[in-house]
């Protein structure tokens, strides 16, 4: 422990005393236990197949597990399931057949039908084997799933299940080769013995009249050290499509886990670093009728060796990196229903391109249906990404299909015809289609937007062929709808600004009443007046416009100090009229406004719901236009609220930390204090999936991780710095700060302090430690300011 004290200074000094000078009523015990001061919201709501009930979970007793709850949808009453009832219930996720009489799904990793019209569950499995991708076939008699590596097929009217596809993992057994001496000595015997030359012959007619009478299973398909990523059967059961991954081997890095029931330090796998090598992938064809394999020929794609134009600034770079044909992947293809059009979502590894193809299933071959490129990174709502999420695309008839893009520079909603090959826009404007629904008839999609304005979140109804989006919900706020089945009435989880997610349900119709369901919050969250902080803009200094929220003191208890707070995940929104995933934020913003603190929150350049140039402003420099965004926040402040501009503070997690440490680093007459939480200190040390995205690799653009990264820049280090980080956390690593603490000590900065957490990750999990890192937040914004 001496080492670690002398690499890490704490604050050892009294966490209480300032903290006793807080003004407000609020209390860091309760705001900083969460749910369990504010209650528990309810989540996942569902509907019976009838549209007579919702169902729905919630922890309305703040027990350790979400209970079931059922809605009446004409007496709008609630009541909890009973373990019986729930046992029985079909999941709310699978597939119906084509008159949605029956349903497929997975439940305890084992395949069920549930026939609505009988009111009966039939179990089709029973094996611990996870299985996947459950769905009809075509005619509707059949059920095929993934199990292992394989698929299989259940036939309702023989009640058998075929396998379709035989993959095994390992080399096929090596057939030894008789030398010719064997071959000799072999041959003599049987020239020589009867006996033997009859048991031969038998044991050889024996094996004929097997092959004859026995159903022979499928050949075996030996992997050969590759392993199956994807494979989905074609509706009518004609074609498999399947992607083999070799893999780059195990580049993960290891974390001790410090305090365990052993007395022991643990160590555990963690996440590679960015630029680690990733697995490669090769995807197939087989046709089942011919038992034959086709190979789908990526490299054919349209610029699929092209040069990054980033490579631009390395013009001393090897000739040999360019030019090059760039590695991708597949996704698994969607199969239009009754001529199984197959279309997939093919993603280059370095974030620049996304083809939509359709596979002609006769040979593999392909032709693409849509190309997307983007010189920084391909991204947006509705769109693969982050290397391999996969974007929803889906079929609305036999010839259409449906999916989203950035091209206009917002994602929106288009259509593709299969056999026109003609593409339409549904959705335009400088708005972003969200989540995307087919109705029952095939005439509307149902969309989640926030066309009204970016603070708020709507849901909506097209029609097919585009056109007016008409809005169903009315209240400010984040509506996430859940039709009914017969798609009269909607399950809303919605929110405000102050107020939590609780469930309504609505009619299908514009200016249909909103009836609340539930009530989540408790008595003592209720009696605070909390705050619905102001959406305000004001301009960067490359003359955009930023969106913040204010949270504004009363004019006698203004202090003139301001904190800013920086919110997490770079791609995420915080600025807006619903209820903030940052929760114990908002409460500490309350508390601080109670103490006589401006509080400002930003969405700076990257959050998200802004579309593509917003999201892409902080391509190759992190800690360029997303840290000046806050040094002109801060100036709106100083110019237009009266802040002294001595006592501005920054924090914030994650991003957020980071973004507090660079400005602690690069802007130390802005900003006096800052409290870095979980931060990232050098990029290098990241993810690969969110960094390559942003910065390519360090291999390949060296200067984009320099230049975006904290530790180059500990130097310039003036104000007063807190530093708060769990030691098992799996994400940023408890290394980033411990490397950064170094480079610290090394340049003799003082003014800086370390508060750890020995069993907290990412995330913190225990009441006591938020408690605990916030008061020091406090204290240090109290001392400083």
């Amino acid at each position: 422990m001496k080492k670690l004290y002398l690499l890490l200074p704490f604050l050892l000094g009294s966490v209480m005393a300032l903290a006793q000078q807080n003004q407000s009523v609020l209390t860091f015990d309760e705001i900083m236990s969460g749910e369990d001061y504010i209650g528990k919201s309810p989540s996942k709501p569902f509907w019976a197949k009838d549209s007579k009930t919702i169902y729905f979970y919630w922890n309305k007793e703040n027990n350790a597990f979400e209970s079931l709850y059922k809605v009446d949808i004409k007496t709008k009453k609630y009541s909890k399931v009973s373990p019986e009832e729930e046992k029985q219930l079909p999941s709310a996720r699978g597939n119906w057949n084509n008159d949605q009489t029956k349903k497929v799904y997975i439940k305890d990793n084992n395949v069920f039908v549930y026939n609505f019209k009988k009111g009966l569950q039939q179990q089709i499995t029973n094996t611990t084997d996870r299985k996947s991708g459950v769905k009809f076939l075509d005619d509707n008699t059949k059920i095929a799933y993934k199990q292992g590596d394989n698929i299989f097929i259940w036939d309702e009217k023989t009640g058998v299940t075929h396998q379709l596809t035989n993959f095994v993992r390992g080399s096929a057994p090596r057939s030894v080769k008789a030398s010719p001496q064997q071959e000799f000595l072999n041959e003599q015997q049987k020239e020589l013995f009867e006996i033997v030359r009859l048991r031969e012959e038998r044991k050889e007619a024996k094996q004929e009249h097997k092959e004859l009478v026995s159903n022979k299973g499928k050949e075996k398909v030996y992997l050969n050290g590759q392993y199956v990523s994807n494979v989905v059967v074609s509706n009518d059961a004609n074609y498999a499509v399947y992607s083999l991954g070799k893999s780059a081997g195990s580049y993960a890095t290891e974390m001790p886990v410090w305090v365990e029931g052993t007395g022991y330090v643990k160590m555990q796998n963690a996440r590679p670093k960015v630029g680690s090598p990733e697995d490669t992938f090769k995807s197939f064809v087989y046709d089942i009728q011919k038992d034959t394999v086709y190979s789908i020929d990526l490299s054919k794609l349209s610029g699929i060796k092209d040069t990054p134009k980033y490579f631009e600034n390395y013009p001393e770079r090897d000739s040999s990196l360019l030019n090059q044909m760039r590695q991708v992947v597949m996704h698994p293809p969607q199969f239009s229903p009754n001529k199984n059009y197959a279309v997939a979502d093919v993603r280059a590894y370095d974030n620049k391109d996304r083809w939509l193809i359709q596979i002609n299933l006769q040979d593999g071959s392909f032709t693409e249906i849509d190309r997307q490129h983007d010189d920084a990174w391909v991204g947006g709502p509705g769109i693969s990404g982050w290397n391999f999420w996969v974007g929803p695309i889906g079929w609305l008839n036999d010839n259409t299909l449906w999916y989203q893009s950035e091209k206009t520079g917002f994602s929106h909603l288009y259509t593709y015809n299969a056999e026109t090959k003609e593409t339409k826009a549904i959705t335009a404007g400088d708005f972003e289609i969200h989540k995307t629904e087919v109705s029952k008839d095939k005439k509307f999609f149902y969309l989640t937007s926030n066309k009204e304005n970016s603070s708020e979140v709507h849901f909506y109804k097209v029609s097919i062929d585009g056109g007016e989006m008409t809005k169903l919900t009315s209240a400010v706020g984040h509506h996430s709808a859940t039709l009914s089945p017969d798609e009269k009435y909607f399950a809303d989880i919605y929110s405000y600004s102050n107020k939590p997610e609780e469930l309504y349900i609505q009619a299908n119709k514009s200016g249909s009443d909103w009836v609340k369901v539930t009530k989540s919050t408790t008595e003592a969250f209720d009696k605070y007046e909390w705050r619905v902080p102001e959406v305000v803009t004001f301009k960067a200094k490359d003359g955009q416009s930023v969106h913040a929220r204010l949270y504004k003191p009363e004019a006698s208890k203004d202090q003139h100090k301001a904190v800013l707070f920086v919110h997490g995940a770079g791609y995420l929104q915080n600025v807006h009229n619903w209820w903030s995933v940052y929760y114990r934020e908002y409460m500490f913003h309350n508390m601080l406004v109670d103490n006589g603190y401006t509080v400002l929150d930003i969405d700076y350049r990257a959050s998200s719901g802004y579309g593509r140039d917003w999201r892409t402003g902080i391509y190759r420099h992190m800690g360029g236009l997303d840290l000046s965004d806050h040094v002109d926040g801060a100036q709106f402040l100083i110019k237009e609220h009266g802040i002294d501009k001595d006592r501005i503070g920054i924090y914030g997690g994650s991003y957020g930390g980071f973004i507090t440490l660079m400005a602690m680093f690069n802007e130390s007459e802005t900003f006096k204090a800052g409290a870095a939480i979980r931060s990232v200190t050098d990029w290098a040390h990241y993810n690969h999936p969110y960094t390559s995205n942003i910065l390519n690799t360090p291999a390949l653009d060296p200067e984009a991780f320099k230049k975006s990264s904290p530790i180059y820049f500990a130097e310039g280090l003036k104000g007063n710095l807190l530093i708060l980080h769990g030691m098992v956390d799996d994400n940023v690593q408890f290394q980033d700060v411990v490397r950064l603490s170094q480079r610290l000590i090394e340049l003799k900065k003082e003014n800086w302090d370390m508060a750890i957490y020995p069993i907290e990750p990412h995330g913190f999990k225990e009441t006591t430690s938020w408690i605990d890192e916030y008061k020091r937040i406090f204290n240090l914004f109290q001392e400083k300011l």
